[in-house]
């Protein structure tokens, strides 16, 4: 992660994305503001809402490819097909909850449907995984609420960076 970036991967979940039935614009909201703070795409994918597929698809991005960065899109409501959060808790070896927790308290200040968001974050080996709506506007609004700690948090799980404990105060 030198200089301050570091690769990303993104997953649309949606069963009408993934037969070409709709343009994925969350997708391309992820890859426009990740850039903001360094980050590069160096893989993407649209599947269907099928858990086994999105649980492959997190572990290739994460074992494989050994991307810091997973950002999910889409699967994270109360539709019976939204497994997202299910396929991602199979998968991450620790949860990092306090991300989803800052997402929807940003959330609930526009919106009380945000509290219907079941969207979790984790960590598999040295990957960071992390669910975001499915909105374009959703998924601004929840970047932005993690966006000032994702660099940090990435260098920490990469080993590149002092613990928080040790920042020097007030920088």
């Amino acid at each position: 992660m030198a200089g301050g970036s570091f690769t990303v991967g993104i997953i649309t979940a949606s069963d009408k994305g993934s037969r070409g039935e709709r343009e994925d614009k969350s997708g391309e909201t992820i890859r426009e503001i990740i850039g903001e703070i360094g980050g590069t795409v160096s893989a993407y994918v649209v599947v269907p809402d099928e858990r086994a597929l999105l649980e492959e698809k997190l572990k290739e991005y994460a074992d494989i490819l050994q991307l810091n960065l997973v950002l999910t899109t889409g699967g994270t409501g109360f539709s019976p097909r939204d497994v997202t959060p299910e396929a991602t808790m199979a998968v991450v070896d620790r949860p990092a909850p306090g991300l989803a927790e800052a997402m929807r308290l940003e959330s609930l200040k526009i919106t009380p449907q945000a509290m219907l968001s079941r969207a979790v974050a984790g960590i598999r080996g040295r990957t960071l995984i992390v669910n975001l709506p499915g909105s374009p506007k959703a998924v601004r609004e929840c970047l932005h609420a993690i966006l000032p700690a994702l660099p940090h948090g990435l260098a920490i799980l990469q080993g590149s960076a002092l613990e928080c404990g040790n920042l020097p105060q007030g920088g």
